[in-house]
């Protein structure tokens, strides 16, 4: 399946769980096939992440440039993204994310 094919079927379980009339056991199977989805579409991310970084940190060599200079990556986007959750900071404060 694709990303967004796992994507769309993770919402689905989602609004499945959150109905008033499914049992608990069907509830408890949805939830455990959605975490398996979700921990896939995380690693499918980090993926995507890690070519995007090495994309954007390529230098360009001067025969590729239009000035005919060599040119030196100047973003890192991720940086400041913390290692255990991925993010790069607590919320404001009163503000949901």
């Amino acid at each position: 399946m694709t990303f967004e094919e796992n994507l769309a079927k993770l919402e689905a379980l989602s609004n499945d769980i959150k109905r008033t009339d499914i049992s608990l056991e069907d509830a408890l199977k949805d939830f455990e096939e959605g975490i398996k989805l979700a921990k896939s579409l995380e690693k499918d991310l980090d993926k995507i992440e890690g070519k995007i970084q090495v994309l954007i940190n390529q230098p360009v060599s001067a025969k590729e440039s239009p000035t005919g200079m060599a040119v030196a990556p100047e973003l890192d986007l991720f940086s400041a993204a913390d290692s255990t959750t991925g993010t790069a900071g607590a919320p404001v404060e009163g503000l949901r994310q």
